[in-house]
């Protein structure tokens, strides 16, 4: 096993009487790309910020590289990379003005700042937009800028809050394939709430929810665990659905209620749990208007775990 290169240990963060992280607990190893995930208002900035020492944990405690980040903070600081969700530019300064200023407050030696400056511009490709005011960028590569700005001291561990939120589709790849890019040589955390988004880039992924994890595993083993369910959607004509009968059936694992006439039927197999709604509707004379059958995806797994 690599390095342990961050571990958080029961880590809380409160707000008055209200946790927004709640004995939150996991490592990250070296090289390793994490997929943060949770619906909004989970707690994944909340976490990042208490990563990169932005804020105070209540209870518990972070460690990098084995050692507390209370220790020495600043020079933890330098070895992580953030680029938070709302990202902090000064739009009135030119790219690389903005990098070489940045370059400064990591104390980053004058000669080697122009050097380094000239790598991170063409490592995030942004060269072609590299002579405009930050201003006149669009947000695509605006973000761009907040990745260099995130790299410039070459961090080893690199955190990204949301880092494709509002962008358009092109943007989004683009940005997801530079990701990739820097996961060949640092290690990443990053968050987001499109499952499909982790699935291409993540080696593992956590989901939280209301600021406790609900899940912590490998993706290849979180597919292998939900291969061959599927989720049969219905609606009924009346309400007042006998769900203890249907739940009896060997084939449902789990019920989630849409709306007083509509249900989603996580199942191992449909072909049987079908014929049997169909039995169980004639027999209550509540007829099904409406019956969809599609395989369980990430995104259904991440909607069944944040919902029930």
């Amino acid at each position: 096993m690599s390095e342990v290169i961050l571990e958080l240990k029961n880590i809380s963060k409160k707000f008055g009487e209200n946790y927004a992280v709640k004995n939150l607990s996991f490592k990250m190893h070296k090289g390793e790309i994490l997929g943060f995930l949770g619906p909004n208002g989970a707690g994944k900035s909340t976490t990042m910020k208490m990563i990169t020492g932005f804020l105070k944990p209540t209870e518990g405690e972070i460690l990098f590289k084995e050692k507390p980040i209370t220790l020495n903070p600043l020079q933890v600081k330098k070895q992580i990379g953030y680029l938070p969700e709302q990202n902090p530019l000064y739009y009135d300064m030119y790219v690389r003005e903005f990098l070489i200023f940045i370059g400064k407050l990591y104390e980053i030696p004058t000669k080697e700042l122009k050097i380094r400056v000239e790598e991170i511009i063409t490592e995030v490709g942004l060269t072609p937009e590299a002579h405009k005011k930050i201003g006149q960028l669009s947000k695509g590569y605006k973000q761009r800028v907040g990745l260099a700005h995130a790299l410039i001291a070459n961090p080893e561990l690199i955190i990204l809050d949301e880092p494709t939120s509002g962008l358009d589709p092109n943007q989004v790849i683009e940005i997801r394939n530079l990701i990739k890019k820097i996961g060949q040589q640092k290690t990443v955390l990053f968050s987001s709430h499109i499952l499909t988004e982790v699935e291409q880039i993540a080696d593992r992924i956590i989901i939280i929810h209301k600021g406790e994890k609900l899940v912590d595993e490998k993706l290849t083993t979180l597919q292998q665990k939900f291969e061959g369910q599927e989720v049969v959607f219905v609606k009924f004509e009346k309400e007042n659905i006998d769900l203890e009968e249907i739940e009896k059936h060997p084939n449902c694992k789990q019920i989630k209620k849409v709306s007083a006439v509509e249900y989603e039927f996580y199942v191992s197999e449909s072909e049987n749990f079908r014929k049997f709604l169909f039995e169980y509707s004639s027999r209550q004379n509540n007829a099904i208007l409406l019956l969809e059958v599609e395989k369980t995806s990430l995104e259904q797994v991440f909607k069944k775990l944040t919902t029930q």
